[in-house]
């Protein structure tokens, strides 16, 4: 099952971001780094560099929503 969340949602808030990524273990597995440092993004912030790269990692989550048609 693939998580999705609008960007505006998910721009401000790392606990959204990391937990639509599948959780702080699997961000720290992504990244190569202990989850600790993870779960520190969740209080201070995930780091430019780093959200570039789950943007370019995990394109599905970070999708912008497309309009239906009426």
């Amino acid at each position: 099952m693939a998580y999705y969340l609008g960007m505006s949602t998910l721009d401000h808030d790392p606990n959204k971001i990391i937990d639509a990524l599948g959780g702080t273990n699997a961000v720290a597995r992504l990244c190569e780094i202990a989850p600790g440092s993870v779960s520190d993004w969740r209080k201070t912030g995930i780091p430019k560099a780093r959200l570039m790269f789950l943007k370019l990692a995990r394109p599905d989550v970070f999708k912008k929503p497309t309009k239906k048609a009426a």
